[in-house]
């Protein structure tokens, strides 16, 4: 996505928590020659006339970086410029730039910018400050058409994604979570005819083979659970449960959102499942605007974690008998 984007003349500039080598494998921007010391960076060498690419590894001062990046985007209005938390919380020592500036600049000042947030979300047992990147905050403070919120699942998307954030005429602060686990996972993964598409901002129909009359309960998610789910053995035999991910949070998809509901036309009960605890994640954003477009004979509901102070769980074990019971209650009565 960089190289395309580099070759066309948009200029590309990453900063972040050691950004130059990519800590979880998504990158090797910076490569080091072990004898002489010798830095070599292949974005920077791609052909004449490429757009500038920067990259550089920043300090743990996310208030100052943040509203460093904020103030370059603001002025280099065509340039695509991201900053990355190695962890997503990392991000709530900036909260002041971001609501005083990102989500509110467009609307106090008339500034606009293609700033990208990278925020690592996603629950994976590494307790709460590792887990959640606070996707909520950023969904209660979005209105007026102010940031776009997205939870990529796949390769594919998030190259689309990236390519639209510098090629659309509407500038738009992005706010991108990105479970880290899906770096590495082995089905989260695009092939080539995938990259010649464009961002889907719903993922519909996951269950291959069933039909859609049959289908009673539709599940919708967004993010990592999504593998959970159809990792499981029960799964396979829900034919009359079909899943669909969410991929772009806000703006919410409307349209798309209604045209996969009338696909099924024995629809019973639809439910958001997620990671995130009941007071946290998306679930309370998206409960009024699903409701919109839900049947009244429709019934919907939430599964997921209970409200709670604490964004996860303290320890493995305890996050492992969660995440077990969510998939368990999304899936459970869907044989037949």
């Amino acid at each position: 996505a960089f190289a395309g984007l580099l070759t066309e003349g948009i200029p590309v500039r990453l900063s972040g928590e050691d950004s130059e080598r990519g800590t979880f494998s998504q990158r090797h921007l910076v490569m080091h020659d072990a004898e002489t010391g010798r830095q070599w960076t292949p974005l920077k060498h791609l052909g004449d006339g490429q757009g500038q690419f920067q990259v550089w590894n920043s300090s743990l001062s996310e208030a100052a970086v943040l509203g460093f990046e904020y103030g370059y985007a603001s002025v280099a209005t065509d340039s695509l410029v991201l900053w990355e938390a190695q962890f997503g919380d990392f991000a709530n020592v900036a909260q002041a730039i971001i609501d005083q500036f990102i989500v509110a600049g467009r609307s106090k000042w008339g500034q606009e910018s293609r700033l990208v947030l990278l925020l690592p979300h996603g629950y994976e047992g590494q307790g709460p400050e590792h887990s959640s990147a606070r996707l909520e905050r950023f969904l209660e403070l979005a209105a007026e058409d102010n940031i776009r919120v997205a939870n990529c699942t796949t390769p594919s998307q998030y190259f689309h994604l990236l390519r639209l954030q510098a090629l659309r005429p509407a500038r738009r602060p992005l706010v991108v979570m990105t479970p880290k686990s899906l770096l590495r996972h082995p089905r989260a993964r695009s092939g080539a005819r995938d990259l010649a598409g464009g961002f889907e901002p719903i993922l519909p129909a996951a269950g291959a083979g069933r039909d859609p009359a049959g289908v009673r309960r539709l599940l919708l998610c967004s993010g990592k659970i999504y593998y959970d789910l159809t990792a499981s053995e029960a799964w396979d035999t829900a034919t009359s449960i079909d899943l669909a991910r969410v991929e772009l949070l806000y703006p919410l998809p409307w349209a798309e959102l209604e045209g996969l509901i009338g696909r099924y036309p024995s629809l019973e009960e639809i439910v958001w499942v997620q990671e995130e605890p009941e007071n946290m994640g998306a679930w309370r954003s998206v409960e009024p605007e699903l409701r919109t477009l839900t049947p009244e004979a429709v019934v919907m509901r939430y599964v997921g974690r209970p409200a709670s102070a604490s964004p996860a769980e303290g320890y493995a074990a305890a996050h492992a008998v969660a995440q077990a019971r969510i998939v368990e209650e999304a899936l459970a009565g869907g044989q037949g």
